[in-house]
């Protein structure tokens, strides 16, 4: 269970913000420097990182295990549950890239610059299943939204070889395997733009802004109710006039899907949210019980640092 939200603001800036869903809170705000060596679980094949990150992940024995992050060229990427819609590989192809599920938005983040850069290279990377790797891991059902300073939007999905690329106009992707189902329903929400396919980059608005006689989302935290609720609220709300202001209503739309703790009813809960403003490259991270957003920006200077950081966080109210 996650959420993950495009919006454009009226200066033409960005802010890419998600809800990760999750039994406990695992990762938390991590930088990353240019030139980073890791190595990856499947094969041990040796990676250099060209571009600095700065993101929410965990550091593991040979790599970092990044959910969502930005590098200092503007790409973000994010990794989402994918409700059982995976289908890895068993045998790596020649000159291919063989990576675990998890370590695909790191690579991505540490070797390109831009969405057109990922599906220029997406053909010659496969996910590989864990049953045959050096270090062994289980296979989790992933999948992954991808943007850029241009506001192009898109979803990788490993359902087949090469990863399917989808175009998403809608600036909402959720966990469900059929992300072409889930827009079949908008039509009961809204009415969409009928010149919506044709856009090459997410606009501000899907929809004619006619609400009648139309439903209202239900509360549900399905990944088809969260998806719905956010796309309604996305486009009911104000369009911001910069990334500040953007900033704001990301996180007040994000208050739809988050998922509060229920254990007697669901394993997962809303462990942190997080927003990313696409050019400034600054970072805001909550987590559930501190209810106060870090903030933190991949400036020129930070890119230049030599060393991997970890940020400490307290995942507690704190009123001073």
């Amino acid at each position: 269970m996650c959420t993950t939200i495009l919006q454009t603001a009226n200066d033409g800036s960005h802010v890419f913000s998600r809800t990760m869903d999750w039994k406990s809170l695992q990762a938390g705000p991590i930088f990353v420097p240019r030139d980073f060596k890791w190595q990856s679980d499947f094969n041990n094949q040796n990676f250099k990182n060209k571009y600095a990150i700065l993101g929410t992940g965990k550091k593991r024995q040979f790599e970092i295990d990044i959910s969502d992050g930005i590098n200092e060229r503007g790409l973000s990427v994010q990794k989402l549950t994918f409700s059982h819609g995976a289908i890895l590989d068993k045998q790596l192809s020649d000159n291919h890239i063989g990576l675990a599920p998890f370590e695909l938005p790191f690579y991505l983040l540490g070797m390109y610059g831009s969405v057109i850069e990922v599906l220029q290279n997406i053909a010659d990377i496969q996910l590989m299943v864990g049953e045959n790797a050096v270090r062994k891991y289980e296979n989790p059902h992933l999948h992954y939204a991808l943007t850029d300073e241009t506001g192009r939007f898109i979803i990788l999905e490993p359902n087949q070889s090469p990863l399917k690329v989808i175009e998403n106009n809608y600036g909402v992707v959720t966990n469900a395997v059929n992300f072409a189902n889930q827009v079949q329903q908008l039509a009961d929400y809204l009415n969409v733009r009928s010149d919506l396919a044709e856009q090459k980059m997410l606009p501000q608005k899907i929809s004619d802004g006619s609400f009648a006689a139309k439903k209202v989302p239900t509360s549900a935290y399905t990944p088809t109710g969260r998806f719905l609720r956010a796309v309604y609220y996305r486009e009911r709300a104000d369009v911001a006039q910069d990334e500040t202001e953007n900033i704001i209503s990301s996180w007040h739309i994000l208050n739809s899907v988050v998922v509060p703790k229920s254990k007697n009813y669901q394993t997962n809960y809303t462990v942190y949210r997080v927003a990313y403003g696409v050019e400034s490259r600054r970072y805001f991270f909550e987590s559930y019980n501190s209810l106060k957003p870090i903030q933190l920006r991949l400036t020129n200077e930070m890119a230049m640092r030599k060393s991997l950081k970890i940020y400490e966080i307290a995942d507690r109210l704190s009123l001073d």
